[in-house]
C-alpha cells in the first residue's frame, strides 16, 4: 500500500508526541520539586567556602568589559559579606588577592576547614558568542551529584527571578568518565560537595545588561548568598529572615545513581521537522510549524535561516521550556515577514541542552513575495502623478464664450475680483465694436439693395417704353 506524504508526517508527529509524552512523564517524575528534605546532612553550624574563579595569570574570559577574574572577585566578596549576616555559619574565601592558585590548593583549602560546600564563582562566554543564560555545573559522583542538584535548583530560582534564561544544572565528563572541571574533580576527591556557578554570558546581548557594572556583580553575590541560605535553611537575626523550612522543600533526589536530569547529552536532537502552514505573497507573512524533540534531554534553543543555511538568526529560547522540570512542547509555530521581494529558502535548527543541533529540511517557495517598499513607492509616485494631473487640469481649464471672450473657472464660480471686472470691461468694448461693424454691414447691404431696386425700376420703364412704341407702329392713326 502506498503511503502519502501527509500520512507519513502524521505518523512522525504521532511518534514524536508519544515519545515526548513518555519523556516528559519521566522528567516530571524525577525532577519536580516534591517537597523533599535536603539530602545533605550538616551539623548545627555550617561551613561555606567561596572560591573566586581564576586569578593571577589565569584571567578567565576577556570578552566582557573587564577580566572575568575581577568580576568573580567582586561577586565572591559580596556573597561572603552577605552570608556573614546569617547565624550559625562560618564563611571563608579561598583567596582575596589577585594571585595564582591551583585548583588542588583551592579544594585543599576547603578540606582543611571541613567545608560543607565549596562554591566556585564564574562568568561565562561561548566560542561563537551566541549562547546566553545561567547554569550550574556539579559532580557526577554520588552523593555530591544529589547535593549539587538540590543547591543548583535553588540557584536557578534566584537567577530566574532576576530575569535570566536558565540553562540548567548539569555535569560534564571527560572521555574517561571523570568530572571534566578540575575544581569539582579536586573537591570530590576530598569529599567536599562543590558547584560552579556560571552567572551569565558576558559576550551576548541578552545577558550583558545583567553584568555591566560593579554593582551588578555585587548583586549576583547577594543572590548567590540567598541561594545558599535557602539551601542550608539558614536564618538571620540581623536580616529578620528564617529559611529553615526551605530546606524541606527541595526537589526529590536519589543518592543511588546520577540524576538523569544532570547527565549531559552527547548526541544531537532526534527530530527536527519544519512545515509551512501559510504564505501570503501579497503581505509577505509566512507561518511555520516546528516539530522537534530529543529523547535524552530538553530542547533549549532554535534558530532559522532564510537563505538556505548560509546565515542564521540569533538563538531563540525554546517556547514554554521548563528546564528544571525537563518539559517543553515538541511542536510550536512562529511567523516571518518578507518585504523585499525575496524568494526565501527557510530552514530551522533545534538545539538541545548540550547545545547540539539538528537541522530541518528546507522550505522553498514557488515565486517571490511582493516587495513592499517598492510597491509603496510605486503607489506613492502614482498618487503624486494623479495629484499633479488634477492640479494641471484645474489650472488650465478655460471656457470660451460665443464672442471669443475668456471665462475662467473663477468666473464660472461667481468670483467678482478686480481682475474679473477688468476682463468684463474689455469684453464690452469688443462687443460694441462688433455691433458697429454689424450696423455698417447692414447699411451697406441696405444701400446695395436700394441700388439694385433702382436699376430694376429703370429697366422696367425702358421695357415699357419699347412696348408702347411697338404698338404705335402696328396701329397707325
Amino acid at each position: 500500500m502506498k503511503v502519502s506524504k501527509k500520512q507519513k508526517r502524521l505518523f512522525v508527529r504521532t511518534m514524536i508526541c508519544t515519545v515526548s509524552l513518555v519523556t516528559a512523564c519521566f522528567f516530571c517524575s524525577s525532577l519536580e520539586a516534591a517537597a523533599a528534605p535536603r539530602a545533605q546532612e550538616t551539623g548545627e553550624r555550617v561551613t561555606i567556602v567561596i572560591d573566586p574563579g581564576h586569578g593571577g595569570e589565569n584571567e578567565g574570559t576577556l570578552e566582557g568589559i573587564v577580566q572575568e577574574k575581577k568580576m568573580s572577585m567582586v561577586t565572591a566578596m559580596a556573597m561572603y559579606e552577605e552570608l556573614l549576616k546569617y547565624d550559625n555559619v562560618d564563611v571563608y574565601l579561598t583567596h582575596t588577592e589577585d594571585v595564582n592558585l591551583s585548583l588542588a590548593d583551592r579544594a585543599q583549602f576547603a578540606a582543611e576547614r571541613n567545608a560543607d560546600f565549596l562554591f566556585s564563582i564564574h562568568y561565562n562566554a561561548s566560542v561563537d558568542h551566541d549562547l546566553f543564560g545561567s547554569e550550574v555545573w556539579i559532580s557526577s559522583v554520588q552523593p555530591y551529584n544529589a547535593y549539587g542538584y538540590q543547591f543548583g535548583w535553588e540557584q536557578m530560582q534566584q537567577m530566574k527571578d532576576m530575569g535570566l534564561f536558565l540553562r540548567g544544572v548539569k555535569t560534564k565528563l571527560k572521555n574517561n568518565g571523570d568530572d571534566y572541571y578540575g575544581i569539582i574533580r579536586e573537591c570530590t576527591a576530598r569529599s567536599i560537595p562543590s558547584a560552579i556557578i556560571e552567572h551569565c554570558h558576558v559576550d551576548e546581548s541578552r545577558d550583558t545588561p545583567y553584568c555591566q557594572t560593579e554593582e551588578d556583580w555585587k548583586r549576583f553575590g547577594r543572590e548567590d548568598a540567598l541561594s545558599v541560605a535557602r539551601y542550608f535553611g539558614l536564618s538571620s537575626t540581623s536580616l529578620g529572615v528564617d529559611y529553615s523550612n526551605e530546606a524541606n522543600n527541595l526537589p526529590e533526589v536519589s543518592l543511588q545513581s546520577i540524576l538523569p536530569a544532570t547527565i549531559r547529552d552527547q548526541t544531537e536532537p532526534d527530530v527536527c521537522v519544519l512545515t509551512l502552514q501559510n504564505a501570503d505573497y501579497d503581505t509577505g507573512e509566512v507561518t511555520l510549524e516546528v516539530t522537534a524533540t530529543d529523547y535524552d534531554c530538553p530542547m533549549m534553543y532554535y534558530d532559522y535561516s532564510t537563505d538556505g543555511g548560509k546565515t542564521y538568526s540569533e538563538l531563540i529560547p525554546w517556547p514554554d521550556l521548563d528546564i528544571m522540570v525537563g518539559t517543553y512542547p515538541d511542536t510550536f509555530t512562529f511567523s516571518l515577514s518578507f518585504t523585499k521581494g525575496e524568494t526565501p529558502v527557510i530552514t530551522v535548527r533545534g538545539y538541545n541542552q548540550a547545545d547540539l543541533f539538528t537541522e530541518s529540511e528546507p522550505i522553498t517557495f514557488a515565486k517571490p513575495f511582493v516587495d513592499q517598499e517598492k510597491a509603496a513607492e510605486e503607489a506613492r509616485q502614482e498618487s503624486l502623478a494623479a495629484e499633479e494631473a488634477a492640479a494641471s487640469r484645474i489650472s488650465e481649464t478655460q471656457v470660451t464664450d460665443a464672442y471669443g471672450s475668456v471665462i475662467t473657472m473663477a468666473d464660472l464660480a461667481g468670483n467678482t475680483g478686480s481682475s474679473s471686472e477688468g476682463k468684463k470691461e474689455v469684453n464690452f468694448g469688443v462687443f460694441l465694436v462688433i455691433c458697429i461693424v454689424l450696423v455698417v454691414l447692414l447699411l451697406m447691404v441696405f444701400l446695395l439693395y436700394q441700388i439694385q431696386q433702382s436699376r430694376h425700376r429703370k429697366r422696367r420703364r425702358k421695357a415699357q417704353r419699347r412696348n408702347v412704341s411697338g404698338r404705335n407702329r402696328n396701329h397707325p392713326r
